[in-house]
């Protein structure tokens, strides 16, 4: 990956983003190219191609989301619309949230997906927390990598895969489970007696 960035530049980086990102089941550290390049290229540059190539990949969960609601039963699409009105109200700073640090992102846009969430409340705030992180990714690269190589070393592996899997199963499965239409209209009852 970090020869394909090389070689091609802020274009690689793109490409590197988006098939990173495009990912679900199977994370590619395409943060750790981000963070490595940010010694030779233009921190601003790297935040941009990595946060439009990721931020692009992250509609692909969002997507299955989307076109996976039609294999759900009608009385869980009906419970799943109740989660969507609290979304309405801090989904878009969740997303961006979840954009900007290293949580697995799959975990929430593929359940707003699901939810059928507004798409332009997803994708802005996403593509900003990617450009945000991909700068924090390379500056951090550029002012420390030698420092955090000797601290941390390599790391990742299959662990962060089968903690990623269960992370998004547990996420769908509660979203299933769980009656949302009790919880809100109990929420509702709450703050109409306050």
């Amino acid at each position: 990956m970090e020869k394909l960035a090389s070689d091609y530049g802020y274009f690689g980086i793109f490409l590197i983003s988006f098939i990173g990102s495009v990912s679900i089941i199977i994370p590619i550290p395409y943060t750790i190219v981000l963070y490595l390049m940010g010694t030779v290229l233009d921190p601003v540059f790297i935040a941009i191609a990595g946060g439009l190539g990721s931020g692009l990949g992250e509609t692909f969960g969002y997507l299955l989301g989307y076109f996976g609601r039609a294999i759900i039963s009608e009385e869980k699409q009906r419970k799943i619309d109740f989660m969507l009105k609290i979304f309405r109200r801090y989904g878009s700073i969740m997303v961006f949230l979840f954009a900007l640090t290293p949580l697995p992102d799959d975990l929430l846009f593929i359940p707003l997906g699901i939810m059928r969430y507004n798409f332009i409340k997803v994708f802005i705030p996403c593509i900003l927390g990617k450009i945000m992180m991909g700068f924090i990714l390379a500056m951090g690269g550029r002012l420390s990598i030698n420092i955090i190589r000797s601290i941390l070393g390599e790391g990742g592996g299959w662990w962060t895969t089968i903690i990623m899997m269960v992370l998004l199963a547990l996420i769908i499965i509660v979203m299933l489970r769980v009656d949302w239409e009790k919880i809100f209209t109990q929420y509702i009852e709450k703050r109409e007696k306050e």
